[in-house]
């Protein structure tokens, strides 16, 4: 044993991964993360050369999102699509997604629609690459620390939906949620919405849980299921209707994803 770890070390170690990674769930996951992560990171980078060109600017969410969809035929992941219709508006509207896992990024870019910017907390703006590229497609940042200033930024967005003609991403829950269903949503995309008397699109992800799940250290192929409902109009609504609206937003998507997160038997489990 001592001469052949003398004689061949990489083939060793390279031997010892794959053992690992067959009987261990645990490493198998940490690999995997891994990957995902770096995957991420790397092809921000060609996103970075191919929209410095272009500058800041919400189309090259295309770039980006097309260098990330391809990792989910590497970990088996089939995402499922119903309803996406709901997205083909031309006039501008508010999609708000529920939030469970870093992955959530390869799903959102899924369903990302052209022309669509999105709110999302500062601290990814300081995440490497990824967040260099993130802020040359136009992502708006918030500190969510900050209250006053993330409601004037989000003012300034309501004015630019019109303006140029854009559709705009918030998670609502403003934070993930590894523990099933969904947290309380945050009034902000709900009074953006009102604010510029555009439609809410909701769209929910089903549950992880057949294929990952952080705590347990699990991640194998799978499938997921994101659902677009209808747009909830808020033409004629004021700032008094935002709480009922918000409200009524998230029982439909809670409704909704217990129904589809059944589907692919992670329902049961959470």
């Amino acid at each position: 044993m001592e001469l052949l770890l003398l004689h061949y070390p990489f083939t060793c170690v390279f031997l010892a991964f794959l053992v690992l990674y067959q009987v261990k769930p645990a490493f198998r996951f940490f690999c995997k993360m891994t990957f995902y992560k770096l995957w991420v990171f790397t092809v921000s980078i060609v996103s970075i050369v191919l929209s410095l060109p272009r500058g800041r600017n919400v189309e090259n969410l295309k770039i980006l999102s097309a260098m990330i969809l391809p990792i989910k035929y590497i970990f088996g992941i089939q995402i499922v699509v119903k309803g996406k219709e709901h997205l083909r508006s031309k006039k501008p509207f508010v999609m708000v997604l529920n939030h469970q896992t870093s992955l959530d990024i390869l799903v959102m870019m899924q369903v990302l629609p052209s022309r669509c910017v999105i709110i999302a907390k500062k601290e990814i703006l300081y995440m490497g690459t990824f967040g260099l590229a993130c802020w040359l497609g136009g992502v708006v940042f918030i500190d969510r620390k900050k209250r006053e200033e993330s409601i004037n930024i989000l003012s300034e967005v309501a004015q630019s939906l019109h303006k140029d003609n854009v559709c705009v991403l918030v998670y609502p829950e403003g934070t993930r949620n590894h523990g099933g269903s969904m947290l309380p949503f945050k009034r902000g995309a709900f009074q953006l919405a009102v604010k510029a008397q555009v439609p809410i699109v909701p769209v929910v992800l089903s549950s992880y849980y057949s294929f990952y799940h952080q705590k347990e250290k699990r991640f194998t192929p799978g499938k997921l299921i994101i659902q677009v409902l209808p747009e909830v109009q808020t033409l004629g609504l004021g700032p008094d209707d935002v709480a009922k609206l918000t409200e009524q937003v998230r029982d439909s998507m809670v409704t909704t994803y217990q129904g589809i997160s059944g589907m692919t038997n992670g329902a049961s489990h959470q």
